[in-house]
This record gives structure tokens, sequence and C-alpha cells, in this order.
């Protein structure tokens, strides 16, 4: 399964898919996803996922920029149908957002009139442009800067509007730039008991992390293998749990 580029986005296209994952990365990490976070994203594919993964760079206004993402989503979409590399259109349709990521996909589900079957939001981060950027901090003690809608705003606009009603929210215990419990208590009052959270161990990196161990094991099971395999599970198991949890909610009666 090799990646395509397709109307500006990065495509995985499994043999038979199930689903669709529409991929949105963080804000410094997001313009090259199919590299940044590919490990997680091949991951998801070979258990069946279309993964369509959309480039975009960071501004202040952050309603454009979930605008622009949906369109580029969903002229890939169109270009996937439309040559044929795509045949079924009823696939359900998932949003997997990282950090920045996050704050697009609850902007595009609270302005849109999007069909989602749910949405996976990990690291969501909303802090004020001066906390986000530290150049901003030093203008702003000329200007006001700050992004559109702020945060205050955004979060009044997900408690009001937000149409997905299906979340899982994942935190990482390292992460100090998390703020999913503002999230969690804002999407529990919206749609109760539809509202997952997962906390896992690592940090707000750890979607970005790569297994490139490319190790196998042998005809012949050595003690040299089981060590390897142990330092590996060690090594990666923040990565490991965070693709199972994704996978598993995704279809809880799925084998990853």
């Amino acid at each position: 399964m090799e990646w395509i580029e397709v109307s500006k986005n990065w495509v995985l296209i499994p043999p038979r898919p199930k689903a669709i994952v529409h991929f949105l990365g963080g804000a410094f990490v997001a313009t090259a996803p199919q590299i940044t976070y590919r490990w997680l994203l091949e991951q998801i594919a070979q258990q069946g996922y279309i993964v369509i993964a959309t480039p975009f760079i960071n501004t202040l206004n952050h309603g454009i920029m979930a605008k622009k993402v949906l369109w580029t989503f969903e002229d890939g979409l169109e270009d996937l149908y439309s040559s044929r590399r795509l045949r079924q259109r009823s696939l359900p349709i998932y949003g997997l957002g990282h950090s920045m990521g996050c704050k697009l996909h609850l902007l595009i589900g609270s302005l849109f009139p999007v069909k989602r079957a749910g949405n996976i939001l990990i690291s969501f981060n909303n802090y004020a442009a001066r906390e986000s950027i530290p150049l901003v901090e030093q203008l702003s003690s000329m200007m006001e800067v700050e992004f559109t809608p702020s945060p205050g705003q955004t979060n009044c606009m997900v408690q009001e509007r937000y149409q997905i009603r299906r979340n899982l929210l994942i935190k990482f215990t390292k992460d100090t730039l998390d703020q999913t419990a503002i999230l969690n208590q804002i999407l529990q009052s919206r749609f109760p008991g539809m509202v997952a959270l997962q906390q896992l161990g690592g940090d707000h990196l750890t979607p970005i992390n790569q297994d490139l161990s490319r190790s196998s094991v042998g005809e012949s099971f050595t003690p040299f293998d089981a060590i390897s395999q142990w330092i590996k599970q060690e090594v990666y198991k923040d990565l490991y749990r965070l693709k199972q949890e994704v996978l598993h909610w995704l279809d809880p009666l799925a084998k990853t």
C-alpha cells in the first residue's frame, strides 16, 4: 500500500475499505502528514480504512483554515470517486485530529453541514495566540493579535453548534499542552453518553513517533528475539497503545 497524492491530499487506499478517516495534524507538523504521522496512519490503513490526510499551513484565522481543509478533503474525495479508485460512495467518514487538527475538526463540525460517523480528537489544544506563538507575545504589547475564532469563541461555538455526536477524546499523562478536560466537559454536556475519554501514557508528540524497527523473527525463536521484542514493546508502548485505542473505537469487534 503506497501513499498517493490526490487533489493536494495524501491518501492510502486498502484493498477492501470499510470506512474513510480524514486526518488533520498539529500546527507545525501538518504540512507533510504522510511523513510526520506515517506510522500511525499506515497502521490505520492496514486495518481497512482509507486515510485521507490533508496538509495545511497554520495562520491566525482558524475559521478560514477549517473551510480550506474541508474543501481540499471534499475535492480529493470527489476525485477518488470520479477516477474510480473509490467506487463505494456510502462509506462512513470519521474525523481524526491531533492538537490543532482537533480544533479544525471541531470548527468543521460546527460551521458546515458535514456528515461524520464520529470524530477522534487527540491532545486538543485551544490556547490563545500569545501562548502558542512566542513572537505574538511581543507583538501583542503593540497591537491586539488573536486567533479567529478565539479560544473562548471556539468553546462557545462547539457548545452551541457542534453536530458530531460520537466522539473519542484522547489525552496523554505527560502532555503539558493538552486542554482535553475542558473539551470533554463541553461535549459531555452537549451529547451525554456519546463521548468517550481515554487517558494514555505519552506526551504531546506521541502521535508523531515512528516505529523504526524493521527486525523480524526467524523460523527459530531465540532468546535474543524475545529480548528484542520486549525492548521494542517498551520503547513504542505508548504509540502502540494509541493505535489500539483508535482502532478499537473505530471497530470494537475488530482484532488489532
